[in-house]
């Protein structure tokens, strides 16, 4: 017995269902900001090889996880950053320079030159696996063949089932398939003016751009190192580098000038 065909409507989400979620997107939380406690286990950030903005912002984002998490911000947290490059990565943007890490990176990193792409993640995945490190940063140059889907989902499943953020930095890749939580675009943005010397250099900053992220809406963002510290950038074009009160600069010299003491 013949049954005659139904004609195929492809369902749609109800009213309410559509402005719930509108009105979670509209709200101040849903906008990314740093300080938040919520940063994903996986992460990617694009950028160029030609200059030091996708790993830079990697490491401004993992220490503001690091902080934003910590549960006694008193306590230093002495445990290794683990630091992976392929070699195309090296070859384009450098290895880490230790002196010009912060002190406390610089004292606990451990840096893996991997030759191949394929190396490369291995050594990403065995970092994840290690509940003793703070985070994982990689640098893997172009979009190559062992980078699939698959590893990505195997990097996001290990970095949430043992607790070890990563953040991965594609150079001169293209935006491919993959299943991290959160992916950047960024490059390098104007430094903040110095206040007391205009040829001094200024604060690391960055323009970011999230194109996606499961709990926060798109959107871009200026961002600047501060001391140590991400923070957001208002206006870059007046934007003026934080510096002491000078009224906390002076002191009294007990009837002697500056020169004199510093002479005693």
């Amino acid at each position: 017995m013949s049954r005659s065909l139904m004609p195929f409507t492809p369902s749609k989400p109800s009213p309410a269902r559509v402005l719930s979620r509108a009105a979670a997107l509209s709200t101040p939380e849903a906008r990314w900001r740093p300080g938040l406690a919520d940063h994903p286990f996986h992460s990617e950030i694009f950028a160029s090889a030609s200059e030091a903005s996708g790993v830079g912002l990697a490491l401004a984002l993992a220490r503001d996880a690091l902080t934003s998490n910590a549960a006694d911000e008193a306590i230093e947290d002495t445990r290794q950053v683990l630091w992976v490059q392929d070699r195309a990565a090296i070859r384009l943007g450098g290895r880490p320079c230790l002196a010009g890490l912060s002190p406390d990176l610089r004292r606990h990193l451990i840096h893996v030159a991997a030759a191949t792409p394929e190396d490369a993640l291995f050594a990403l995945e065995e970092g994840l696996k290690c509940r003793d490190l703070a985070c994982v940063i990689g640098e893997i140059a172009g979009n190559p063949r062992a980078l699939s889907f698959t590893a990505s989902r195997r990097l996001s499943l290990t970095a949430e089932r043992h607790g070890v953020r990563l953040w991965l930095v594609r150079l001169d890749a293209e935006r491919d398939l993959s299943s991290a939580r959160m992916r950047w675009q960024v490059r390098a943005a104007p430094s903040p003016l110095p206040r007391w010397n205009p040829a001094a250099p200024g604060t690391a900053s960055w323009h970011a751009e999230l194109f996606r992220a499961r709990a926060h809406a798109p959107g871009e963002w200026m961002l600047c190192d501060d001391t140590g510290t991400l923070r957001l950038r208002s206006d870059p074009d007046t934007d003026v580098a934080a510096a002491p009160d000078p009224v906390h600069l002076a002191r009294p010299t007990v009837g002697r000038s500056l020169a004199a003491r510093a002479r005693a």
